[in-house]
């Protein structure tokens, strides 16, 4: 369930009300690899076998959609708060190492330039398939964004992710109270979709562009990364290494671009 209605007591026009409000569900899910636990998030239930899987791709741990034999919950568990993504027998998994790189992406241990070396140590820079873009048809995307987030704009209280390809047509777009989950159940659908690598697609996320969207941006080869709000420091520097577009403050018919502003044509507007 996506959605908790809550009792609540409202102040407004200088009274005290009864009232009931949405709340955005938050639930813990527990991703396994055969029946292995590597990691517990916090998201919005709904699309799990994309969050799971987006997870595996953002860790360097698959690429295809062949290497997962299959997904399903764990039988003991009646919340459906466990899911076990079983891959094929030939992909190798190391789970001590898999531990420290999960610490590592979460940008716990590593700083600036040993971060970035770290995570293209698994994924390489991109290399540019996607061909110019206007600048109008950018910043026409948080719009298709936003009349799609229906949890939203009932509770207020989620992000959100898209996938567009060149011409601006949204494929495929997912909330969650966590935005690195919305990315990674997006990366999860192009996999199971078989859409995978999105070389030639646009990412817009509904918040602010971290070191985390970008490095879980690059694992999906997606070299043009959009965000309504913010980026930081970090993900301006690793945009920049990793020959991605970061477009920021995309709102309003404006929009500040951080990193290799030739994706885009300023004379289309």
């Amino acid at each position: 369930m996506r959605v908790s209605r809550q009792e609540i007591l409202r102040w407004e026009n200088g009274q005290l009300v009864p009232a009931s409000d949405d709340l955005a569900a938050e639930e813990p899910l527990e991703i396994r690899i055969d029946n292995h636990s590597i990691s517990v998030t916090m998201r919005t239930p709904g699309n799990d076998e994309e969050l799971a899987v987006g997870f595996l791709v953002s860790e360097g741990l698959i690429k295809s959609k062949q290497e997962v034999q299959k997904i399903e919950p764990h039988p003991r568990n009646a919340a459906k708060n466990v899911i076990n993504v079983f891959l094929s027998p030939e992909v190798t998994v190391n789970f001590q190492q898999l531990t420290r790189h999960v610490f590592m992406s979460s940008s716990c241990g590593l700083c600036g330039k040993a971060s970035i070396e770290s995570v293209h140590q698994h994924f390489p820079p991109v290399s540019r398939r996607l061909n110019p873009i206007s600048a109008g048809l950018i910043s026409a995307l948080p719009a298709k964004l936003r009349a799609v987030q229906e949890t939203f704009s009932l509770t207020g209280g989620l992000h959100g992710a898209a996938i567009f390809d060149e011409k601006g047509n949204l494929l495929a777009a997912r909330e969650d109270i966590g935005r690195h989950n919305a990315v990674d159940k997006i990366i999860g659908w192009g996999l199971l979709s078989g859409t995978l690598p999105f070389e030639q697609h646009v990412l817009l996320v509904s918040g602010r562009a971290s070191f985390e969207i970008m490095q879980k941006a690059l694992s999906a080869r997606i070299s043009v990364v959009c965000a309504v709000s913010a980026p930081s420091s970090l993900a301006v520097e690793f945009a920049r290494e990793s020959g991605q577009t970061l477009v920021a403050f995309l709102r309003d018919d404006r929009m500040n671009v951080y990193s290799h502003p030739e994706a885009i044509k300023f004379d289309e507007v």
